[in-house]
């Protein structure tokens, strides 16, 4: 018998048609639509799909990511093989980092979508789709938490990125997990599962917004978003982890009330800890009480920040970031590339 394979699907370019009423798309295909649309899909596995929503990715939010982990924890009690999330591309970077952190099981959960709606010529969505889910059967697939398939590139929702507005090979990450060779995946990295958070029910969503200082930009927002009831303060700075030092007395006097986290708006690399001894360097800002991101960027930061904070321990901010791109923790495997 063929493993079952649970397609939700959330909306999306994939899911886009012409709107009789107005120009340009929007998503209204559902997840069977989809799947109709890729006979090949039935050589691979039993498909089962249904939509939890049907929104461009930016309306989704973390409630309905809860939602969706829910339900994929559902599914791996009742045995299926895996889980392909089909949605949008504008946050896929995002919401497959929050499925990372939620996701405790061993079955693969997979996370693609497209770039090009289904009426334009080169549409792949459909072969974003079949890659997905052979991914979601293949048992090297397993333990790996949340992974995104497209454009023939496996990435780890850890580190991938959306670097481009519309090419099919918008999605980047540092280190892929493999590709795509001949409809199969071919692994040779392997990504640590992290810690999984559990949200409680009756836990309310903070508000953690995200700075990015540009050139003589004064630091007026850092106190409005005391006064608008921020938990916690995410930076998105330059360099290795950097600021104008007209930053600095606010983003002290913030670090004690709440958590404050840097990043490197290059989105590339690690945060710097030891290197830059200036004033608003690294060391200076870690001195006064706020912390690096080690290698998440902004958006991933913020998340995690966000979860920790509704567990009621933001401590667990560090005891994640510190798992990535330590000694030990990514796993090479002894596989060619095609």
């Amino acid at each position: 018998m063929k493993p079952r394979v649970e397609i939700i699907a959330l909306g999306g370019t994939i899911a886009c048609a012409p709107d009789s009423g107005a120009s340009g798309v929007a998503p209204s295909l559902t997840g069977m639509d989809l799947v109709a649309a890729v006979p090949q899909l039935g050589t691979l596995a039993q498909i089962g799909a249904r939509n939890l929503s049907n929104l461009p990715s930016t309306e989704i939010g973390l409630p309905l990511l809860f939602d969706l982990a829910a339900a994929i924890r559902a599914h791996e009690d009742e045995g299926i093989a895996g889980i392909v999330v089909t949605q949008g591309t504008d946050t896929i970077e995002e919401t497959a980092f929050v499925l990372h952190l939620l996701h405790r099981g061993s079955m693969p959960v997979v996370v693609t979508g497209a770039m090009r709606n289904p009426s334009l010529p080169g549409a792949d969505g459909p072969a974003n789709l079949l890659a997905a889910v052979a991914c979601a059967v293949d048992p090297g697939c397993r333990d790996l938490g949340v992974m995104v398939a497209f454009d023939d590139v496996i990435h780890p929702a850890a580190w991938v990125q959306k670097r481009d507005t519309s090419s099919t090979g918008a999605f980047w990450s540092p280190a892929p997990l493999g590709w795509m060779a001949e409809e199969r995946p071919a692994l040779y990295a392997k990504a640590p599962h992290r810690a999984a958070f559990d949200i409680p029910q009756d836990a309310t969503l903070p508000f953690v917004p995200i700075l990015k200082p540009g050139l003589s930009d004064p630091p007026l927002l850092v106190d409005a978003c005391l006064a608008a009831g921020a938990a916690g303060l995410v930076l998105d700075l330059a360099g290795g982890g950097h600021v104008h030092s007209s930053w600095l007395d606010p983003l002290t006097a913030a670090a004690e009330r709440m958590p404050v986290v840097f990043s490197s708006r290059t989105r590339g690399g690690r945060v710097l800890s030891r290197t830059y001894g200036q004033v608003g360097g690294e060391i200076d800002l870690l001195n006064r009480g706020l912390q690096g991101s080690g290698d998440l960027d902004a958006l991933k930061a913020r998340l995690v920040l966000i979860l920790a904070l509704m567990t009621g321990a933001p401590g667990r901010f560090g005891e994640v970031t510190n798992l990535s791109w330590q000694p030990g923790n990514f796993e090479t495997i002894p596989t060619r590339r095609p």
